[in-house]
């Protein structure tokens, strides 16, 4: 698999993300369900810690690529949808580390919501992986 960045302006890639994404080769695409800050038994955890609920959506959403034998790394497009864009930029290193660390800069859009599924969660993270 080749990934491409495609980026006619530089301001994104300081930022941690790219434009759009030229994947050739690839043979497998994962599209993952929005991973909030769920325990094992389905239940809401960290309750209004935008925090604790980033670090877990980001476990989370690294489980299911694990599961399907990817990592963040195969990450092509990634959706954060929060009910606190504020409070997310200040939170923001969580994600971005993560991305960071597996040398990936997937295609990204954050999108303030009035809430999500379940009201107690502030962040949700929706992935596309390929391999």
């Amino acid at each position: 698999m080749e990934r491409t960045a495609v980026n006619p302006w530089e301001w994104s890639v300081a930022l941690g993300y790219a434009q759009g994404e030229v994947v050739t080769g690839a043979t497998r695409t994962l599209y993952c369900s929005g991973q909030a800050a769920m325990n094992a038994d389905g239940k809401p955890e960290h309750d209004g810690d935008m925090g604790a609920q980033l670090a877990l959506s980001v476990a989370n959403l690294e489980a299911v690529l694990g599961a399907a034998g990817m990592s963040a790394a195969n990450l092509v497009r990634l959706t954060v949808y929060t009910t606190d864009v504020d409070s997310l930029f200040e939170h923001y290193g969580v994600l971005a580390g993560w991305l960071g660390a597996a040398g990936v800069a997937p295609t990204t859009s954050m999108v303030g919501v009035t809430r999500l599924a379940v009201p107690s969660l502030v962040v949700e993270l929706e992935g596309t992986a390929v391999a």
